[in-house]
């Protein structure tokens, strides 16, 4: 049966507000006034003042024509302007198309005309990409912000110094409308800027490779991140207004967007905007600014274990350390809850599993009850269940199979792809719309869902499945890897082969003699069949843009090898 959480401490049922996003902050502000809403680089931002700057954003974007439905690119960092004009496109019923300003030139046009952008906004210092892409795309205006026009005055002034210094000037007849220009467009709004949305209506557009890998935008309405707003607060009681978040995971992920951003701005948090995110930087926020909530993906969590301005690190002020994004290992879990316990944190890292579909996490670990390996329970009136994959044969608990997920944060589409929606969405004779992860998991009889690995990122050697993030979660846990990634690699006599890409831990040498040590090891703990026939030593692992390890890489890079390899070698003529 699909399962929903009931657990006591975590409740089952929610009323969930039918308005906009703009909406539901606005309530907050209204109630809460001159509570900080964020912190960007030691200036502090109240609710009420983050009020009027969306205003008055808004009224801009009326201004310049933008209407309902239309899409508008935000391609920011994590900094005012992207919040701003994250609410303010919401305010006057427009659509957010959320991207990564640090994508390629292609990607960004792929971006701007799939959505049908009429606007596009970013920084001064991604300005020469849009302008090389700009006669390719249906975007009419480019509005252009600096980090430094929301600095204060001090440290504007050493920013201008060090980093911006290093930003390419925009030529002053650029054909584009710079950020403070574009705020004073407002007072030319005389009509009428706001409109009505409701719950259900189209908000956010999010970027996803869906089951298939390809991308496609996937669109979200209000009620997706508003519920999620809610069921983030349901399943942290201890979460009081003024709590601070540690915002670094990226407005242009459902993660960073959904929990660290909206779920806090919606209910009286205090957002710590963290614009270039390095282990360093986040490190010396959770200190310095005594952060409540933290969030990130395993591989943040792990390069924070190595730094050695963490060794004296209080971190009593913790309520909630949550992992998501990828899957977290056991054996960085007990690494990272014994130095949690070390620095006096009162709590343990809380696993967490969703896809952008539903905007991110669909469960969670419970604050009081864990198990060895589940990423936890459904948020309420979030529904999830183990079927055959593919299908919608239910299995019995215990049993492996794909995982389906059904609840209020669940996408509306695929823009321009109703196949794949069709495929990926589907209802049932429960009457629910479910869907379909591409996950492989099983649930236990208490709910728990354990996460097992992509469907698409499983190896077939010798006609035995093998799921790479089991062998990597070997590998981790053996004292000379600091980190792994495992593919499958083309092989005439099984179909594939096991290969293991491995950074040592500092100090540690690659050597033969050292990946012998370690082929003894996943001798006594890996399957004959799962047995990595190749380990290669690097000094680092490919990652996403969200910091996941990009395992898609290393493939390309094998299959790249391999089709060298088999490529006739060609006869050179000489006289």
């Amino acid at each position: 049966m699909p399962w929903l959480n009931s657990l006591g401490d975590m409740p089952s049922h929610l009323d969930y507000f039918q308005g906009s996003m703009f909406e539901a902050v606005k309530a907050v502000a209204d109630k809460y006034p001159n509570n900080v809403a964020f912190d960007f680089m030691g200036k502090s931002t109240s609710y009420k003042s983050m009020l009027e700057q969306i205003e008055n954003c808004a009224k801009s974007l009326r201004t310049i024509g933008v209407r309902e439905g239309d899409a508008v690119t935000i391609a920011m960092p994590n900094c005012p302007q992207a919040i701003y004009m994250f609410y303010a496109v919401n305010r006057v019923g427009a659509i957010a198309n959320m991207v990564h300003p640090l994508s390629g030139e292609k990607e960004l046009e792929f971006y701007i005309n799939e959505s049908k952008s009429v606007t596009v906004v970013t920084l001064d210092q991604f300005y020469g990409k849009f302008e090389a892409i700009r006669q390719n795309t249906c975007a009419v205006n480019i509005v252009i912000a600096s980090i430094r026009d929301a600095l204060s005055k001090p440290v504007k002034a050493g920013y201008m110094l060090t980093e911006g210094r290093k930003i390419e000037k925009i030529p002053a007849d650029a054909p584009v409308i710079r950020w403070k220009e574009f705020m004073r467009l407002g007072r030319a709004c005389f009509w009428q800027h706001q409109v009505g949305r409701k719950g259900d209506d189209p908000a956010v557009i999010l970027y996803s490779g869906g089951t298939t890998g390809t991308t496609k935008g996937i669109l979200l309405t209000n009620l997706n991140f508003n519920a999620l707003a809610q069921q983030i607060i349901g399943v942290n009681p201890m979460f009081r207004p003024g709590d601070k978040m540690l915002s670094a995971m990226p407005l242009f992920h459902g993660f960073g967007l959904g929990v660290c951003i909206h779920s806090m701005l919606a209910s009286g948090g205090r957002c710590i905007l963290v614009p270039r995110f390095t282990a360093e930087s986040y490190a010396k926020l959770i200190t310095k600014d005594r952060c409540n909530f933290i969030a990130g993906v395993p591989t943040l969590y792990e390069a924070l274990l190595r730094l050695p301005s963490m060794g004296k690190a209080d971190l009593s002020c913790l309520k909630g350390v949550f992992s998501g994004g990828d899957s977290l290992s056991i054996e960085l879990k007990k690494k990272f809850d014994k130095f949690l316990g070390d620095h006096r944190a009162p709590v343990q890292i809380r696993e967490g599993y969703g896809t952008t579909e539903t905007v991110t996490a669909c469960c969670l670990t419970p604050p009081h009850k864990t198990k060895e390996g589940s990423c936890g329970l459904p948020f309420p009136d979030t529904y999830i269940k183990i079927v055959k994959p593919d299908t919608d044969e239910e299995l019995p608990f215990g049993e492996e199979g794909e995982v389906l997920l059904s609840g209020p944060t669940v996408m509306r589409e695929y823009i321009h792809h109703p196949e794949e929606t069709a495929r990926t969405l589907r209802r049932h004779a429960d009457g629910l719309t479910w869907v379909y992860t591409g996950d492989l998991g099983y649930m236990d009889e208490e709910g728990f869902t354990f996460f097992k690995g992509r469907i698409k990122r499983m190896i077939i050697s010798s006609g035995y499945n093998i799921y790479p993030a089991q062998i990597e979660n070997i590998l981790d846990a053996n004292s000379l890897v600091h980190m792994s990634c495992v593919i499958g690699v083309p092989d005439a006599y099984r179909m594939q082969r096991v290969k293991a890409f491995v950074m040592l831990k500092p100090g540690v040498p690659a050597t033969e003699e050292t990946k012998q040590q370690i082929l003894d090891y996943c001798r006594k703990h890996i399957a004959k069949y799962a047995m990595p026939k190749d380990i290669e030593f690097r000094e680092s692992l490919p990652k996403t843009l969200v910091g996941k390890v990009a395992y898609r890489v290393l493939e390309e890079e094998e299959a790249k090898k391999q089709a060298e390899a088999s490529a006739p070698v060609e006869s050179v003529k000489t006289d």
